[in-house]
């Protein structure tokens, strides 16, 4: 494996009942870089997802990390070396503060998340970090606000907040902008591009306007398998990726 690359994946395939939801994909993930998954819906990229961090076992094929084999690896174990995902669900907890979601997340790091039962002195220490994170992604001002009152792209940006907390090589945003209006979407799609500094993103993202302006590198999928990569200006010339979205080909469009 090419030290230029901090994921790989060989000969990817994921079966269920003789369905092949992942056909023979090859992802070569640049350090480093912001990475798109894009294709229509059912096209298998949230599926890719579950099998880079184990939530599903895939039928064949291997997964590198830093050119080490994570294949048969755990979860938790993938998550400890550094590859951490996000959720097209916004995954924190609606009835603590701001701060408190970032606090636990940083107590996952140290090895003893969920220590409820701690003193609020041994807490407290974790504060200064938890608040320098979130004033990473704008949050700072509302860091004793509940959760739960806070808008859906504040949310997505604490969720950002806790993945960062795990201080991940390789961040896994699976559509981080789903179901954000125009201005939470400009706000989020700033954001990634500013926590991508000194590390690597791979984002599921629906949003063509989002993947133009951030990322470096596009695979689009097709029934579980790759149609074609490059960066946007190459993909979205190709006429099989228009066919793909579209559902109509060249020469029905211009008929």
């Amino acid at each position: 494996m090419s030290a230029d690359y901090v994921l790989q994946t060989k000969n990817l395939i994921k079966e269920f009942k003789g369905f092949t939801a992942v056909d023979n994909v090859n992802l070569n993930i640049e350090r480093g870089t912001i990475h798109a998954l894009i294709g229509p819906n059912g096209a298998g990229k949230t599926t890719v997802f579950n099998l880079l961090t184990k939530f599903l076992i895939p039928t064949s094929g291997q997964i590198l990390f830093n050119g080490n084999d994570i294949t048969n690896m755990r979860s938790a174990e993938i998550a400890r070396r550094g590859v951490i995902r996000s959720f097209q669900i916004s995954a924190v907890f609606p009835h603590l503060t701001v701060l408190e979601n970032v606090r636990i997340a940083l107590q996952r790091k140290e090895g003893n998340s969920f220590h409820f039962w701690k003193s609020e002195k041994v807490l407290d220490r974790l504060n200064d970090r938890a608040i320098e994170l979130l004033d990473s992604v704008g949050l700072a001002d509302h860091a004793n606000s509940l959760t739960v009152d806070q808008p859906y792209g504040r949310k997505r940006a604490l969720e950002i907040a806790t993945t960062l907390a795990l201080d991940p090589e390789l961040m896994l945003l699976d559509e981080p902008t789903q179901g954000m209006g125009h201005e939470d979407v400009e706000t989020v799609a700033e954001l990634i591009k500013k926590v991508s500094k000194d590390r690597t993103i791979l984002m599921v993202e629906h949003n063509l306007h989002v993947v133009s302006k951030l990322a470096d590198n596009i695979s689009v999928l097709q029934r579980g398998a790759i149609l074609t990569e490059g960066d946007y200006a190459t993909v979205s010339a190709d006429s099989r990726v228009r066919e793909a979205y579209l559902g109509v080909s060249e020469e029905e469009a211009e008929a």
